[in-house]
């Protein structure tokens, strides 16, 4: 299988002795970025505005070699808003303790640390993007629940395409649609207010496998891939999609016709056979574990297991079809997380077994209803959605153009029609599916039925919730003068405030593509104007106040988060230094890291700690054995580094910072129904959110840490501080951007009284995005109908009276590349269709 492989760096010292390349770095800024593509034509950069014109390719990585690198902070800043981000979260006695370790740290090991860190990173396109990779490829456990997000999609607007095999064939044309975007480098890229993003993470996206093997993961890719695999009822099917040229050969009429196929032929097989026979629940084991079972695979090179191994591998995504249609939002969000668990007659029938977590999954239901599980190790949940939405609208300008033929199309150029090719231009292709049929040694037996026991266990351990809060979205939020994000970041402190009383860590990514290879930064949420306005909410005090306190909890998280956008923010710097610290020390000898009981993943890296993930990670004051990954022998003679671990690290503030309680992540638009990922600790929430113009979409997972109550805790809050801030709002000012200012006419006094003013006048109510009452409507409420004045501990209880006071919302119900290849698997007959 031709493969590209990202390999584990030089040492620290081979690094440092390279010589300067600074000069590479001279053109790279903003504005050079924006420059290069800005210099592509309007229609390049926007295609759909165009209606599709065709262009010369290179677009998509324009900027590429223009875009500034991550810049290294500043120490004493970074360290300073270190202190600030512990402050609310610690004792008096904790907080000058880290306050302390801090000061020591800028005295003694942290100028030389800075400089070891510039040093390594000059010629490097990012000074954390090799730290960073080994965070997620030195991760040994499972990573299902515990590092891949899923996105779950809208419905197709078209209820008549809800069915599995239309909605997973319009899905698959449209996402290869992408797929030769991006190859022939025609997808306009990414930008935020006319800045360029970096795109190289969209060249990561196809034919690309997570590979374990006994030192850890290795990123491979096949660039040439162009076939997919389907799994069905747990059984593995391939057939060729694009031509050497990265052109569509079957159009969706063709796609549907072989997924039909595929699913006939999957149901010969009973689910309880088949599920004996599901090796991609092997790729939910333990890394090293699933590293040697791919070698009982592929020990006898040729044979068919290494064969059907490297047919997987090298696909450009996997479909996944799945047999059950869930109905709620919260079992949608677990299939398309981590499949569910259901055992019959003692074997697991669930469509836990109809995945392969190595790699990026489009997940169809029975029922249609379909998402994107996907391998998060080299994108981030951006890229991903970049995608998810082209995929979506795509399928809907499609379907327009059946209607419409002047319809507009989401791509600069589109594939030759496959029905009036020539059948010899299509080349070397299989296009009927073929069905992989694995050698089921004794020991592959025994370790799958292994793998599923854990697997299930592991399923059994979390819980999912979600919330469509139809009340209002981000119209109203910014109508009233508060940041989307940052409203509801504050929901969620304040919702667990309410529910324990406490203030604990919170995380939440900024995305820094506007820099070569950015991927995040950490904000976080906790501030002490955060903590401020939590307990001014939770006090009796009068709204005003409590909607003041919140305009400054919110102005503090939105100007942290453009700090963070700006690669400005402390934790992946601190991070860094760790990283250089320790490699330092992993050059010295592994006797010496072992001593001190530290692991290269550290803290601050992607794979945070707590409950599965802790076994992974060392942790100051815990033993905890290094990663063959992480020692790079073969660095010239220095002077060994200090063993001590530097203060900073040592001190307690390091654990708290990096023990998250309420991890969350935004990342959505209304392609998406939900979005969310595996609580990263055990005694914590794992919460994804969407915010839309008039509803917001919550999906929360724990460890069964009442999840639910935690959820209605939410929405409780968002009615009440609605409340509050009516109360507060200015006469006459509509809560919706959207809606007409006819309605201020109303509110000037009438000169006359004449036809116009006879009759009784009806107030829109609230809900589903119409808030227009006026101040003496505000007034009129009853304060007993919201939490103001309630101590924390009854906040769970309060959600029915809240209910009861206003309409009751209505809820949308939950519904290969070589020769070698051509002839694997036993082909399928399409005589009878």
């Amino acid at each position: 299988m031709p493969a590209r492989t990202f390999n584990a760096p030089k040492s620290l010292n081979e690094s440092l002795a390279s010589p300067e390349m600074a000069s590479q770095d001279a053109n790279r800024s903003t504005a050079s970025a924006t420059n290069s593509s800005q210099s592509y034509p309007q229609a390049a950069r926007e295609p759909l505005a165009s209606h599709g014109p065709k262009y010369g390719q290179g677009v998509t990585f324009a900027a590429q070699e223009k875009l500034p690198k991550l810049p290294i902070p500043d120490l004493e800043s970074s360290c300073k808003k270190y202190v600030q981000a512990l402050k609310p979260l610690q004792s008096l006695r904790e907080h000058d303790d880290t306050t302390a370790a801090v000061q020591d740290f800028l005295k003694a090991e942290g100028p030389e640390l800075q400089e070891r860190l510039k040093k390594y990173a000059t010629g490097k396109t990012s000074y954390i993007e090799q730290f960073w990779y080994d965070s997620y490829l030195n991760f040994d456990n499972p990573v299902v629940l515990n590092l891949n997000p899923f996105f779950l999609l809208e419905d197709d607007p078209t209820p008549a395409r809800n069915n599995q095999v239309t909605r997973a064939a319009s899905l698959v044309v449209s996402a290869l649609s992408f797929v030769r975007a991006v190859r022939k480098e025609e997808l306009p890229p990414d930008t935020v207010r006319g800045t360029p993003l970096c795109m190289y993470q969209y060249s990561r996206l196809f034919g690309t496998a997570r590979l374990p093997t006994e030192n850890g993961c290795h990123i491979a890719q096949d660039p040439t891939a162009k076939h997919v695999v389907v799994i069905c009822r747990g059984q593995f099917y391939w057939f060729d999609v694009l031509d050497d040229n990265s052109d569509l050969i079957m159009s969706e009429k063709d796609m549907a016709l072989n997924l039909q196929v595929i699913v006939d032929d999957a149901e010969e097989t009973s689910i309880h056979e088949a599920a004996r026979g599901a090796l991609g629940v092997l790729s939910t084991e333990n890394r090293k574990i699933w590293a040697g079972l791919r070698d009982v695979l592929t020990r006898e090179e040729g044979s068919n297991n290494a064969d059907c191994l490297g047919i997987v591998d090298s696909a450009l995504f996997i479909l996944c079809l799945d047999y059950t249609s869930p109905q709620t939002g919260a079992d949608l969000c677990m299939n398309m997380l981590c499949g569910t668990s259901e055992i019959e007659k003692g074997v697991q029938i669930g469509t836990c077994t109809n995945r392969w977590y190595d790699k990026m999954q489009i997940i169809v239901c029975q029922n249609g209803s379909a998402g994107i599980n996907f391998e998060h190790t080299g994108v981030d949940g951006h890229t991903v959605l970049r995608m998810a939405s082209d995929v979506y609208t795509d399928t809907i300008l499609r379907f327009a153009r059946t209607i419409n033929g002047q319809a507009p199309s989401l791509w600069a150029s589109n594939s030759p029609d496959p029905s009036k090719r020539d059948p010899e231009s299509f080349g070397d292709v299989n296009t009927t599916p073929h069905k992989l049929e694995w050698d089921m040694l004794p020991e592959l037996s025994t370790a799958l039925r292994f793998a599923e026991t854990r697997l299930a266990d592991l399923i059994q351990q979390n819980e999912f919730q979600t919330l469509e809060f139809t009340g209002y979205g981000k119209n109203f939020m910014t109508s009233m003068g508060f940041s989307p994000d940052a409203f509801v970041q504050m929901a969620f402190q304040a919702a667990y405030y309410g529910l324990y009383g406490r203030i604990e860590c919170g995380y939440e990514p900024a995305m820094t593509k506007a820099f070569l290879h950015g991927r995040t930064e950490a904000i976080r949420p906790v501030t002490q104007e955060s903590v401020d306005f939590i307990r001014t909410f939770w006090a009796e005090q009068p709204a005003s106040q409590k909607a003041e306190a919140l305009k400054k909890a919110c102005q503090k998280h939105t100007a942290i988060t453009k700090e963070c956008a700006k690669a400005q923010g402390q934790d992946r710097h601190l991070y860094a230094l760790f990283c250089v610290w320790q490699r330092a020390l992993d050059d010295e000898g592994a006797e010496a890291a072992s001593s001190n009981g530290m692991s290269s993943n550290g803290y601050s890296s992607p794979v945070e700690i707590g409950s599965e993930r802790d076994h992974s990670l060392g942790s100051p004051g815990r033993k905890s054995g290094t990663s063959e990954n992480d020692s790079l022998p073969g660095s010239p003679p220095r002077r060994p580094p200090s063993q001590q671990m530097p203060s900073i690290f040592a001190d307690g503030g390091w654990d708290k910072i990096n023990s998250t309680i309420l991890s969350t992540s935004n990342c959505g638009n209304p392609s998406l129904r939900q979005f969310g990922f595996g609580p990263t600790s055990g005694d914590g929430f794992g919460i994804g959110y969407i915010i839309k113009d008039d509803s917001v979409s919550i999906c929360a997972s724990s460890k069964h840490r009442q999840t639910k109550r935690f959820v209605d805790a939410l929405e409780s809050y968002l009615l009440e501080i609605r409340r509050v801030l009516r109360q507060t709002r200015t006469k006459g000012t509509s809560t919706d951007v959207k809606a007409s200012r006819a309605r201020e006419v109303e509110e000037r006094p009438r000169t006359n009284g004449k036809l116009k003013t006879r009759g009784k006048v009806i107030h829109p109510q609230g809900g589903k995005g119409v808030q227009t009452p006026t101040d003496t409507d505000s007034k009129a409420e009853s304060d007993d109908e919201g939490l103001g004045g309630y101590g924390f501990f009854d906040a769970g209880m309060l959600l029915q009276a809240l209910k009861a006071s206003q309409e009751e919302k209505e809820r949308p119900s939950g519904k290969a590349a070589n020769n070698a290849k051509r002839n694997v698997g036993k082909k399928l007959k399409l005589n009878d269709y």
